[in-house]
């Protein structure tokens, strides 16, 4: 059982802390240095350094998702004593996907044509960009080429090129192959472990870059594109911000209620996560991190192991919801009338064109294109009205997606019997206290559950 602090030893530890040292206060602070810079001083904001900031320290959290996925995924399936647990998993989550994902875009449907953000448009297809969104609007990935994707040339090429889909296959196949060997694989086992200790304290390392980060991708992102995209298509930006606050405050609350926890106070656990995503614009860069806080929230680790990399490819709320409402917007603006049925084929299409493009640059964009195409083809040219903007709408597709990935994580928790509702309370209510990063090398300080790498319990 999960040793708890008592409220008052939490606040004194959090009294401690100055401030300016905890990571949320830095990175806000940083959010909004880089939009005052990127407004004030473009050309500055412009710089290639600046712009490095951010970049770099995104590949720097790219650099460590790949072993930190392959060494949970193994030793979460590796510890589980029946395989068939492990595929009862998978289908729980794909079918908490599908239904959500439905759910999403649904609701971008039912804004977009209440709201109708794009009907008084008059502002029509920029020459300019026209031209930069052929690159995307050209691109379709067929089901036959997604399923081939999933499948590595070579081990090595998986992690090398960073596809999630393609390190969880492998690394599912590789726990199923540790499981088989029992007590033989103990050592392995213990090996994976202590390398995802390592890991995590490299990610703790890393995270000390975290305001740098966000500061020069906002900064950049301002200077780029100016705040004059923003003013001109504040409709469309303030209506899908809106809908995603939606979703995610009655949706999403609704499914937290019913698993017994408050989507408000789990909002304000992962606020470090989300307020990184807000400065990066990716969802990615939160990901190891909010591995890591699941489980110290109670999750078994075989299912934040399965279901946080798996819902990175099709669990994409915040795209659900984008690819709904963009494609009403454009057609409102363009002065396209979609029937009803058209409309439900957006659903339709939209569930599947999420899935082809997963982990593809631009994949949002890619999508948005796909969707057009096979709705009505007149569409298409008006991926350039939203283009400007998109840089703008990212951020909050990132969120929705990293919060609907959490949240799914405990629902699949709690469906599959493996919820400590002690810890998951004591987190969310302060009254155990969360160590201050995420590190996985402060785990001897933790009670065994809280510890990433240590073995599920009841396995």
């Amino acid at each position: 059982m999960a040793t708890m602090t008592s409220h008052a030893g939490h606040a004194a530890s959090d009294s401690h802390t100055p401030w300016y040292r905890l990571l949320y206060v830095q990175v806000l602070t940083a959010i909004v240095l880089g939009v005052l810079v990127g407004w004030l001083a473009p050309d500055f904001a412009k710089n290639e350094w600046v712009k490095a900031l951010g970049d770099g320290f995104i590949k720097l959290i790219k650099m460590v998702i790949t072993p930190i996925i392959f060494c949970t995924v193994v030793s979460g399936i590796a510890h589980i004593q029946e395989a068939k647990k492990v595929g009862r998993i998978a289908v729980k989550a794909l079918i908490y996907f599908e239904v959500v994902s439905t759910f999403a875009l649904a609701i971008g449907l039912l804004v977009g044509n209440i709201a109708r953000p794009g009907a008084n448009f008059g502002g029509g297809v920029p020459a300019d960009a026209a031209k930069q969104v052929a690159q995307y609007a050209d691109k379709h990935i067929s089901s036959v080429d997604f399923v081939m994707g999933v499948i590595p040339d070579s081990v090595v090429g998986a992690f090398a090129k960073g596809d999630i889909l393609q390190v969880l296959l492998f690394s599912i196949l590789f726990g199923f192959s540790l499981m088989a060997l029992g007590e033989r694989g103990h050592s392995v086992r213990s090996f994976i472990d202590d390398i995802a200790q390592a890991i995590f304290g490299v990610l703790a390392v890393v995270m000390k870059a975290a305001p740098l980060g966000a500061f020069g991708a906002m900064a950049y992102t301002i200077g780029r594109y100016g705040t004059g995209a923003i003013v001109n298509l504040l409709g469309l930006i303030g209506t899908f911000y809106l809908t995603a606050a939606l979703f995610v405050f009655v949706v999403l609350g609704l499914i937290a209620r019913m698993a017994g926890f408050s989507i408000f106070k789990f909002v304000a656990y992962i606020k470090d996560e989300l307020l990184l995503v807000l400065g990066t614009s990716s969802s990615e860069s939160a990901l190891p991190g909010v591995m890591d806080k699941l489980v110290r929230l109670g999750c078994s680790k075989s299912v934040v192991g399965l279901v946080v990399p798996t819902g990175y490819s099709f669990n994409l709320d915040g795209t659900n919801i984008y690819m709904t409402l963009a494609t009403l917007f454009i057609a409102q603006a363009l002065g396209v009338d979609l029937t009803f049925n058209q409309q439900i084929g957006i659903l339709i299409v939209a569930m599947l064109t999420s899935k082809g493009a997963s982990g593809i640059t631009g994949a949002g964009f890619i999508t948005l294109g796909a969707t057009l195409a096979a709705v009505d083809p007149r569409l298409v040219p008006g991926m350039a009205i939203v283009f400007g903007i998109d840089k703008f709408m990212s951020e909050c597709r990132a969120l929705t997606n990293l919060i609907g990935n959490g949240v799914a994580c405990v629902v699949v928790s709690w469906w599959e019997g493996e919820l400590d509702r002690e810890q998951l309370q004591g987190r969310l209510n302060g009254t155990i206290e969360l160590a201050p990063s995420p590190s996985a090398a402060t785990a001897s300080t933790l009670p065994p559950k809280q510890s990433f790498v240590e073995p599920v319990a009841g396995t």
